[in-house]
This record gives structure tokens, C-alpha cells and sequence, in this order.
């Protein structure tokens, strides 16, 4: 059983990451990417890139994925606090140390699509 079905399919998703992006959205080092942009949408797109880390249905592609960040310059340490963030709303909502891992793992592997390194 994947860690999607475990924890109860989309609703469940849909309820971590209204969760995220609380405390994204409060967060003073990332909460200003996020000014401007269509949170419904947002939201939609995220649960489903949450349920397809968490084993659920295809979500988002790479090569999108990529595209729709890059303009964000997002950094490693803001990278980082997302993830952590993440983690916490994950946590909230009773999952385990260990499929905490998993998802996080998951998303981290997503980190040279998303992080814009820049030269010194």
C-alpha cells in the first residue's frame, strides 16, 4: 500500500497541504514568493504534487516543474525551509517518523528542478 492510500488518498493530501502552506504563507524567509500568485490554483497543483510523492497519481512533470520555478530564484536555504515546513504539516497530520522520510525524500530529489544556484 502506497503512503498516498495509507493516510487516506487526496482528501487527506488536500488537508496537509492547506496545512503547508499555512505556515509557508507565515514564514518570513519564504512567505514573499508567494505574494502574488493564485492560491487556488496553487493549491491544486500542489496537493496533486504531494500525492504523486506520497505514491498517489502522476502530478506535475519535471520539465514544468522546472519551468514554473525558475523565475522564483528559489535558494537551497529557502529550498530547506520549505522542506522543513513540509515536514511539520506532515507530522500534523499523524504520519509517521518514517513515512515522513519517505515524502521528504521525495521532494528533495526534486531539488535541481526547483533551486536556482547563483554565482557568487
Amino acid at each position: 500500500m502506497s503512503t498516498f492510500q495509507k493516510y487516506g488518498g487526496f482528501s487527506a493530501v488536500s488537508r496537509i497541504v492547506m496545512t503547508f502552506y499555512d505556515l509557508v504563507l507565515d514564514n518570513e524567509e519564504v512567505g514573499h514568493h508567494f505574494d502574488d500568485i493564485d492560491m487556488p490554483r496553487l493549491i491544486d497543483h500542489q496537493t496533486k504534487f504531494i500525492a504523486a510523492l506520497m505514491g498517489g497519481p502522476e502530478g506535475i512533470g519535471d520539465e514544468r516543474l522546472a519551468l514554473v520555478h525558475r523565475k522564483y530564484q528559489i535558494t537551497h536555504e529557502e529550498f530547506d525551509v520549505v522542506s522543513s515546513l513540509l515536514g511539520d504539516a506532515l507530522r500534523a497530520h499523524g504520519m509517521s517518523e518514517s513515512d515522513v522520510s519517505e515524502v521528504l525524500n521525495a521532494f528533495n530529489a526534486k531539488r535541481p528542478l526547483v533551486v536556482q544556484d547563483r554565482a557568487p
